[in-house]
């Protein structure tokens, strides 16, 4: 056989050995996305079991004592550092979906990921009881706060940008089950908010597209002085600082 034949034999073995690997992925890929639909739809039911699951206070303060206690507190303040969140008094609704995303790995953190595995929280039902028993808990005030420098242009800030959906005094809104900033960890809220702006879309999969926008419209510095304002919103007679009605303007950074 002739070099060019040779060569010619060796091209379109090659291109064949292309095509089926393309082929292959192909096929996989195909196979895959029906994978990844039937996932959503067992996160998706699962969640909308919880939430419309009749709770039982009894049985979410036992799972709570088993299960959060030993991070969150027994009054849910979480750490005084600001490493764990506040969850007292969070809307119920608002609780299950954090459940069910870290459960799903919709939102990331290894311990809340432990935490939330059904050798924890067995079912929806489970889900359900101990997010009803956490809303119901008093609020608590973050021992973890910021150095209060600018807290007159953080109210600015935040009746601009924030006050329409989490509320002039930041208890958010049970109904449509926006969480309760106020009295949060400085730290904690600063770190969000940066993970959101800095685009660590793996933290947090699920954050809302819209409200990621909004807060990239920040610097840094205002982000900061967002979270001061935000951990001591609650101590008025401490900061100084009051609620104050939404302020008009466009949302975004201080004049």
């Amino acid at each position: 056989m002739s070099r060019a034949c040779t060569e010619a034999v060796h091209t379109n073995a090659t291109a064949r050995k292309a095509s089926s690997a393309i082929g292959f992925l192909l096929v996989l890929i195909a196979a895959m996305v029906p994978l990844k639909i039937l996932a959503g739809d067992v996160v998706d039911e699962e969640l909308n079991s919880a939430l419309r699951d009749r709770p039982s206070l009894l049985h979410g303060e036992a799972l709570f004592d088993d299960t959060c206690i030993a991070c969150h507190g027994p009054d849910g303040g979480g750490q005084p550092n600001g490493s764990v969140p506040a969850i007292a008094a969070q809307p119920s609704n608002f609780i299950i979906r954090q459940l069910v995303d870290y459960r799903h790995g919709r939102r990331l953190d290894l311990r809340m990921e432990h935490s939330t595995g059904r050798h924890r929280l067995v079912d929806a039902q489970d889900i359900a009881d101990v997010a009803a028993y956490v809303s119901q808990l008093l609020p608590t005030q973050a021992a973890d706060v910021g150095a209060g420098d600018h807290l007159v242009e953080a109210q600015g800030m935040y009746a601009r940008a924030c006050v329409p959906c989490h509320g002039d005094s930041g208890t958010g809104d049970a109904g449509s089950g926006v969480p309760r900033l106020a009295g949060q960890h400085w730290e904690y809220l600063l770190r969000q908010m940066r993970n959101v702006t800095a685009n660590r879309e793996g933290q947090r999969p699920t954050f809302p597209r819209e409200h990621a926008m909004l807060l990239q419209r920040f610097k840094d510095a205002d982000l900061i002085d967002l979270a001061d304002y935000l951990s001591h919103l609650g101590q008025a007679r401490d900061s100084g600082i009051t609620p104050s009605p939404a302020a008009s303007g466009t949302n975004g950074q201080r004049p």
